[in-house]
């Protein structure tokens, strides 16, 4: 039986009119099973057979058809058994689709709008010719430095379609203009003639919305359920037994007394606070009180709410009781034995308060839910963590979570999830559901306080999206020599402002099966193909899962072979474009949230899950294939000049053991993590200068960071370290490991190119893949 996922969804690409497309059945065998096979292979390189020219790869795939040179260059025979270098020196751009240069400066950034295929094929004939996923991330909450907002009476929406107005549409004159979705002619609005920016009348193609492929505009009532409510904060804290045991309380109660002032919001900002044992206790803070009055809820199978007025109160108004109140409450339950856990009913009663306006609802968790609705039970077996049959559990063990999560999702409430325990928490069913059901989006500096997708009218036309998601062409292409995408989000601002964010993309379609592989984004391929592995791990199973990412890639090669049959040399041979792919999907077989065989906690790899099904595309490609730094040698040979600032440039390495040494230092950049590595016989000056301690023996086994030292060696590492952090939006952890530290455990299983106990090295891999496409 052969396993094949099934991850679709239906999504025209620019048509010729609006109604011409054809139904095609609802599946898209984009990755088909086989086996793979744990077996370990030992072999040497051997001499290959010379490369065909690249006029010859043209002509077997169908032709260049006028290509680029660099595009030409995407489509270099690569024999990825022969080239064992293939890393570049640096992370690679993503691919640049090929559109004129007026087109070019106008479409959205691939940071926030990406596909995995940069030239959209013709036809569905020819997309499953390449045996490539046609699919788009998008990050649409990416901070901007300039973004523009739009105040109008109008906002400018295709008739048919309900496109938004955008650079790529077409104006037939000044009083019409043509949708570039469905191509509808439609009437230009008399306050569009006007230009804001220019302040001149007459000109609507240089308004801003037909500037610039992402835009905001200011929302009417037209886009309101409801007015906009005030930022609402319902913080839910455990007090049990082994939450004081924790200490976790004392932290977060500083925490939020240092950074009260700066929570987002204005003036009409509310907060409130609901701690839980095996009972529920609420906060009066309402204006007025001497200090602040706590009430106990004991029937957890009917939580009774009071007055919810008192419960969530101005922050403005109330600050000095909520002050009172986060001095407080780590002593009152210092003395606490209560060992039970009513996070479900604390979750209800938290969903009953927040109803009426919506807000955000923050969950700190020590230990499993053992009372009322929604208490679970232990469901690991350790002795089964390195197992390397299918694993168990990944799934929620109750839909209760999940309604939940459905519920607050209707009443615009949003819930974050800190787990703090040590301990078995089954994440998949308190976090997962949250993470899979809400319309949550990934985390930026500028949090959004209420979030859903626009959904047109006729979702035949256009259908709402998602972050990842997955596509078929359903209309003939051959009449339209681009393809458009586009993705509008409604969203309150923090300060209660209706808002709707719209991104569009534009993408050349071709006819050539050559110029689909030269278009490949091997990124975004690799992270869509990371969000179907997940699905199709709780849907079917992880063994069926990892089957299909090893034969996204035997299906891939073998399909780019087949179409140039007449000219195949012995090896494994890839196009440029596509040389990284066997590397990258290695790399998440080895990951906590798909790898086997070894031991890996349930909750970590229901963790490393939501990771990839949430997170941009760059933080997962970090975390999947972190970049490897040497950096005790760095000089300023070809280092970057930024204000006033050298950024030393050292190359990237391979994720090997063969490139340490230890005579060196080497910066390993996982993303949410840093680890410097430092070589038994690294240089003194090195550690003296940049780590402030005399020579090896003397560097602490627990150091977290890099100290400030007026040295050059150390102004140089930290100024490439923030140089990578700059366009982040949170600072990784950051760990100094010894070459002779048991903690040197978590670096090496970054290696992802070496061979471990349970899993092939890569080139082992790539002669699995050859060996299976061979078959």
């Amino acid at each position: 039986m052969r396993t094949v996922l099934n991850h679709t969804c239906l999504l025209p690409v620019s048509s010729t009119t609006t109604d011409s497309a054809s139904p095609v059945p609802n599946s898209y065998e984009s990755l088909e099973g086989g086996g793979y096979s744990g077996t370990s292979l030992r072999c040497s390189l051997r001499h290959l057979n010379p490369f065909p020219s690249l006029s010859e790869l043209s002509s077997a795939l169908g032709g260049l058809g006028g290509v680029s040179e660099l595009e030409a260059e995407t489509l270099r025979p690569v024999n990825l058994l022969q080239e064992r270098n293939i890393l570049p020196p640096k992370r690679a751009p993503p691919p640049e689709p090929n559109l004129s240069n007026d087109l070019r400066k106008v479409n959205c950034s691939p940071d926030t709008f990406r596909c995995t295929l940069t030239n959209i094929p013709q036809t569905q004939a020819l997309l499953n010719k390449a045996r490539l996923p046609l699919g788009l991330l998008l990050h649409p909450f990416r901070d901007l430095t300039q973004l523009p907002v739009i105040t109008s009476n109008t906002i400018v929406r295709c008739r048919s379609c309900r496109t938004y107005i955008n650079p790529f549409v077409s104006f037939l004159d000044q009083r019409r203009w043509k949708c570039n979705l469905c191509y509808r002619v439609n009437d230009v609005p008399d306050e569009f003639m006007y230009n804001p920016v220019t302040r001149s009348y007459g000109e609507p193609h240089k308004r801003p919305e037909v500037q610039n492929s992402t835009v905001e505009f200011i929302a009417s009532s037209d886009y309101m359920l409801r007015p906009p409510q005030p930022a609402v904060y319902l913080f839910l804290l455990d007090v049990s037994h082994s939450a004081v045991e924790s200490g976790y309380l004392n932290v977060f109660c500083q925490s939020l007394l240092d950074n009260l002032e700066k929570l987002p919001g204005d003036t009409r900002t509310h907060i409130g606070f609901v701690t839980f044992d095996s009972t529920v206790h609420f906060y009066n803070l309402q204006e007025g009180l001497s200090q602040p009055q706590m009430l106990v809820v004991s029937d957890i199978d009917d939580v009774f709410i009071p007055t919810h007025d008192s419960l969530l109160v101005n922050l403005k108004e109330s600050k000095e009781l909520v002050k009172d109140l986060l001095n407080a409450l780590p002593g009152m339950f210092t003395h606490t034995r209560e060992t039970q856990s009513a996070l479900g009913p604390a979750l209800q009663a938290a969903y009953k308060l927040m109803s009426p306006t919506g807000g955000r609802v923050t969950v700190f968790q020590t230990q499993l839910p053992t009372l009322g609705a929604g208490l679970l039970q232990s469901r690991e077996d350790p002795n089964l963590r390195s197992s390397t049959k299918n694993v168990l559990h990944l799934g929620p063990a109750t839909d209760f979570y999940k309604k939940l999560a459905l519920d607050c999702s209707g009443q615009q409430i949003g819930v974050d999830l800190f787990l703090l325990s040590s301990q078995y928490s089954d994440l998949a069913s308190l976090g997962f559901t949250l993470a899979r059901e809400s319309k949550s989006v990934e985390r930026t500096k500028k949090l959004p306080w209420k979030v859903w997708m626009d959904k047109p009218v006729d979702q035949s036309e256009k259908v709402s999206l998602e972050r990842d998601m997955k596509m078929q062409i359903l209309v003939n292409g051959t009449d339209t020599s681009l393809a458009c995408f586009q993705a509008a989000l409604l969203y309150t601002s923090s300060k209660g402002k209706r808002r709707i964010r719209v991104h569009t993309l534009c993408l050349p379609v071709v006819s050539q099966l050559s110029e689909v592989f030269a278009g490949a984004d091997i990124q975004a391929i690799s992270c869509l193909l990371a969000n179907m592995a997940i699905d199709r791990s709780i849907s079917s199973s992880l063994s069926d899962a990892r089957d299909a990412l090893v034969n996204a890639v035997v299906d891939c090669l073998t399909a780019y072979r087949a179409n140039g049959s007449n000219i195949q040399p012995s090896g494994l041979i890839a196009p440029a474009a596509l040389r990284l792919f066997p590397l990258y999907v290695l790399a998440l077989l080895k990951q906590k949230a798909l790898r086997t065989g070894t031991s890996t906690r349930l909750d970590e790899r229901v963790f490393s899950m939501c990771e990839l099904k949430s997170q941009p595309l760059q933080q997962i490609m970090r975390m999947v294939h972190p970049d490897l730094y040497r950096i005790d040698n760095m000089t300023e040979q070809a280092a970057l000049h930024l204000n006033d600032s050298v950024i030393p440039q050292p190359p990237l390495l391979q994720l090997t053991a063969e490139k340490l040494t230890r005579e060196g230092a080497f910066l390993l950049d996982c993303g949410s993590v840093m680890y410097l590595w430092v070589g038994k016989c690294c240089n003194e000056t090195f550690i003296r200068d940049v780590l402030g301690f005399q020579n090896y023996a003397s560097l602490p086994s627990n150091m977290t960071e890099i100290p400030e030292l007026q040295t050059t060696y150390s102004e140089r590492t930290r100024a490439f370290i923030s140089w990578l952090l700059e366009s982040r939006t949170f600072h990784p952890a950051f760990h100094v490991v010894k070459d002779d530290a048991s903690t040197k455990t978590s670096f090496f299983q970054h290696l992802v190119e070496d061979r471990t106990e349970s899993a092939f090295s890569y080139y082992e891999f790539l002669l699995h893949i050859q060996q299976q496409m061979s078959k």
